[in-house]
C-alpha cells in the first residue's frame, strides 16, 4: 500500500473536479491519491470518469436509507474500510452528518465566495445566477471544512475572479471553475502538508 495520503471524492454530477484532482495527483503536484469515489446518483458521469481513472466507486442513493444519519454512516463506513485520510465533496448535493472521527477531515468546494451565495439550493448555475442578479463585481470559489449545515464551516482557502459586464451564468461558471481547479489542490496541499508535519 502506498504511503501517500488517501482521498475519497463524493460526487453527484459530471466529475470534472474529480478528473482535475486526479490529474494533479498523477503529476505529483499534490502528494496524495484518490482511493474511493462515492456518488449519490447512479447516472452521474463522474462514475464514468472514475472507471477510466481506475478508481473504485460505489453509488449510495439517499432514498435507499431511512434517514440522513444512516445515509451518512454508510459513506463514512466505506471511507474507514479504505483508510481514507481526507474526504472531498466535489459537487456532492446531499447533506451529510459528519461523524466525530471525520471532523476537520471533510472539505467542500463551493463556486462562490462564502459566506455569500451559499446554503440549501445554492449549487451550480443557481449560484452564478444569484451572483449576476446581485450585480457583484467579483466572484470566485471557496474550499471549507464541512459541518452539518450546507456551505457552512471554517473557510480553508478562497480564490477570486472578476465578474465581467457581459457575463452570463455559463461564462461566469467557466471562469470560476478555472479558479476551482487551482483552489482545491492548494487547499489540500495546505491541509496535508500541515498534517504530515504534525
Amino acid at each position: 500500500m502506498s504511503s501517500l495520503p488517501r482521498l475519497a471524492a463524493f460526487i453527484s454530477g459530471g466529475g470534472r473536479s474529480l478528473e482535475n484532482l486526479a490529474e494533479v495527483c498523477a503529476r505529483g503536484d499534490l502528494q496524495a491519491e484518490i482511493v474511493l469515489v462515492l456518488s449519490s446518483r447512479p447516472d452521474a458521469y463522474g462514475l464514468v470518469r472514475a472507471k477510466k481513472l481506475g478508481i473504485p466507486s460505489a453509488v449510495l442513493r439517499r432514498k435507499d436509507f431511512p434517514d440522513r444519519q444512516a445515509y451518512s454512516e454508510a459513506h463514512f463506513d466505506l471511507c474507514r474500510e479504505k483508510k481514507v485520510d481526507l474526504v472531498c465533496l466535489l459537487g456532492f448535493l446531499q447533506l451529510l452528518s459528519i461523524p466525530d472521527d471525520f471532523r476537520n477531515r471533510v472539505v467542500n468546494i463551493h463556486p462562490a465566495l462564502l459566506p455569500s451565495f451559499g446554503g440549501k439550493g445554492m449549487f451550480g448555475h443557481h449560484v452564478h445566477e444569484a451572483v449576476l442578479r446581485a450585480g457583484e463585481a467579483e466572484s470566485g470559489c471557496t474550499v471549507h471544512f464541512c459541518d452539518d449545515q450546507y456551505d457552512h464551516g471554517e473557510i480553508i482557502h478562497q480564490r477570486r475572479c472578476p465578474v465581467l459586464p457581459d457575463d452570463d451564468p455559463d461564462t461566469l461558471a467557466a471562469r470560476v471553475f478555472e479558479e476551482e481547479k487551482k483552489a482545491l489542490p492548494e487547499a489540500l496541499g495546505k491541509l496535508l502538508g500541515s498534517r504530515s508535519k504534525g
